[in-house]
């Protein structure tokens, strides 16, 4: 068989391997064949677990009505929107609700004017103008244009304002546009608590992206958000290999570069050679022992840390009286939000659906048992469980790394690493979403082929708004 002209490896099959392999495929067509090396299973982070012979989203439950690279995929994949099951929310205190959603629209605005004032529209209206501008880079992504670095990418849809938002805290973004300290300690907090499991001190670029998420409507796969990935990596029919990418070493190759990309499976140990690598899972020393041979100069560590976060998905009963209801019946909450409280022991917790919701599906009464997830920093001990539901049938706990520690750096790490290879999960570091991450594999797939076919043209242009409008 013929070498193919573009050997091309993808570390890792989660979300942001599965859609770089299809948008890869997408620009160069039949001229790229694909590795795509995966050593745990196709989905990565957007996993289920099995609770009665039914799946639940473990994380990575929820999609914005505005992730439209998500859109398409459901769309190109013949996937659909799973049925919505309303459910009301409330803020807790650790002693009280600070704040509970009621079934009238305008009841729950009079409660937030009543307790914060004009606070939320001024919540409203800041992270409408981050969101407006960051709709650009569909057009631009549209037009094939790209950016080498995440700090070119966010100067090109709101100037450097943007990138300072990766340096500054959304609580000062927010007190500076007119929000309360009230506000933010209550409401902004308890978002970002369910959402990073961290506090108000998260960048605001991060910040704006997550409270978008809570504000506007919001969706998900039916099966399981992971289809997509799956779906992506059939379509394109990459070869998936089970093995444990441990090394990428630098040789030279007529005058191109070649990357031998050295991996441990099951089988032992391999390496297969190619002209082009995307890595797709973090490259921080905490997160791996991954090596880079033979780069001069070397490729430097990336600084930064992750933050710890544990779901328990739980089958049992509620107990609502340690949230002041001593009749179950008359809980209302399919979700309990915190405040930023010392005692409190969890971040974040709801009455989820499974995965396939039938048409006569109804969510389960506050006095029966139901399935709860539950978002904390730790893993729960048999009293903190004690202490949320009155007994249970089962407890299943993933812990994962999952968020950088947003507190912990101020640098975004690179998207070029050498010649033709590219890191893909440095885009958390601006902000952590599943339509961040296949906006940054689009920019990759892009960057990847403008580089390759010497489009400079197309990477890093000033002024896009302007050429894009001339262009249409």
């Amino acid at each position: 068989r013929p070498r193919p002209s573009l050997p091309a490896a993808v570390v890792g099959a989660g979300l942001g391997g599965s859609a770089v392999a299809y948008f890869l495929q997408q620009h160069f067509g039949p001229q790229v064949q694909l590795d795509v090396y995966e050593p745990s299973g196709v989905g990565g982070r957007l996993a289920t677990v099995t609770v009665n012979k039914q799946q639940y989203e473990s994380r990575g439950a929820s999609i914005h009505a505005l992730s439209l690279h998500m859109q398409d995929f459901v769309k190109i994949l013949g996937l659909k929107h799973r049925r919505e099951v309303a459910g009301k929310s409330a803020i807790f205190s650790g002693e009280h609700f600070v704040l509970e959603e009621t079934d009238w629209y305008l009841l729950n605005l009079f409660r937030l004017w009543w307790h914060y004032g004009i606070s939320f529209l001024r919540l409203q209206m800041w992270v409408e103008e981050v969101m407006e501008k960051f709709m650009r880079i569909y057009k631009y992504q549209a037009h094939g244009y790209a950016f080498s670095s995440l700090e070119e990418l966010l100067r090109s849809l709101g100037g450097d304002a943007f990138v300072n938002m990766t340096q500054r805290s959304v609580a000062e973004a927010l007190l500076e546009v007119g929000v309360t300290q009230r506000f933010v300690d209550d409401v902004i907090a308890a978002v970002l608590r369910s959402s990073y499991g961290q506090s108000v001190l998260v960048p605001a670029f991060a910040g704006a992206m997550s409270l978008a998420g809570a504000q506007g409507s919001t969706w998900a796969v039916e099966g399981g958000n992971k289809l997509v990935c799956s779906g992506l990596l059939k379509l394109t029919k990459a070869n998936v290999i089970p093995a444990r990418v441990t090394g990428i070493s630098l040789h030279s190759s007529e005058g191109r570069a070649l990357y031998q990309v050295h991996y441990e499976g099951s089988e032992g140990q391999g390496s297969a050679f190619y002209d082009m690598v995307v890595v797709t899972t973090p490259l921080h020393p905490s997160r791996s022992n991954f090596t880079f041979g033979n780069f001069e100069p070397p490729i430097a560590d990336f600084p930064g840390a992750f933050q710890p976060s544990v779901t328990s998905v739980v089958h049992g009963y509620l107990n609502s009286s340690y949230f002041g209801f001593p009749d179950p019946k008359l809980f209302p909450f399919a979700s309990i939000l915190t405040t930023d409280t010392p005692d409190l022991f969890f971040n974040a917790m709801d009455n989820i659906c499974p995965v396939n919701i039938s048409a006569a599906f109804r969510r389960k009464q506050p006095q029966e048992a139901a399935v709860w997830r539950v978002l904390s920093q730790q893993p729960l001990d048999k009293q903190q469980l004690k202490t949320l539901f009155r007994s249970y049938y089962s407890v299943q706990v993933t812990e994962w790394q999952t968020y950088p520690r947003y507190d912990a750096t101020k640098s975004l790490p690179p998207i070029v690493l050498h010649e033709n290879l590219f890191y893909l999960s440095g885009v958390e570091w601006v902000a952590s979403s599943m339509e961040m991450i296949v906006v940054a594999a689009k920019n990759v797939a892009l960057l990847a082929h403008n580089r390759w076919h010497q489009d400079l043209e197309k990477i890093d242009q000033k002024d896009l708004m302007h050429k894009v409008k001339t262009e249409l």
